[in-house]
């Protein structure tokens, strides 16, 4: 089931309809074209919606995105750097985003820092291949993933703010009292 700010959100993106790869010559940058039209509506959605939360740019290919995300927690800002590549069998198969340095602090991430979307996101995203593209998997696959598992993260005292690096944890006055 998909909530009406889900579907608001995806009626806002708009849908590819060129089934090209980065190996396609012409047509992928026919396909870059609307994924960067996409990603431009996407931002200035958020931004009208004062829901701003993520930053992207690419190599001159387009093969190869990074940037920066962020959510806030209890009015504390959580920034991460953020990086994947554009598998050669785009768009069938959706880009793996990673946050290198969350790796190896949730269980819902594999190696190198990349986030899961094995369960929710990438059904969907099969689902609707070629219409997705790079705006859907940040909106449908990041933005759900760093709602839920960064104020997890914090609650859990496994990240702080960065305001608060020199702060101890509630674990750590525990563990000093032993």
């Amino acid at each position: 089931m998909v909530d009406a700010a889900t579907k608001k959100t995806l009626a806002s993106i708009p849908l590819m309809r060129v089934k090209a790869g980065p190996r396609s010559g012409d047509a992928w940058r026919a396909r870059l074209k609307e994924e960067y039209v996409a990603l431009i509506k996407y931002v200035k959605t958020n931004k009208d919606n004062d829901n701003d939360w993520f930053r992207l740019e690419s190599n001159k290919e387009g093969t190869r995105w990074f940037g920066k995300c962020w959510t806030v927690v209890d009015l504390m800002k959580y920034e991460f750097d953020i990086e994947f590549d554009i598998p050669v069998t785009y768009p069938t198969t959706a880009p793996e985003i990673a946050l290198p340095e969350l790796d190896g602090k949730t269980a819902k991430m594999y190696r190198g820092g990349r986030i899961c979307l094995t369960d929710h996101f990438k059904p969907l995203w099969a689902r609707n291949v070629p219409h997705f593209g790079i705006a859907h998997a940040m909106a449908l696959g990041l933005a759900p993933w760093l709602a839920v598992e960064i104020p997890d993260l914090v609650r859990k005292g496994i990240i702080h703010h960065k305001e608060k690096q020199g702060a101890t944890t509630d674990k750590d006055d525990e563990k000093k009292e032993e």
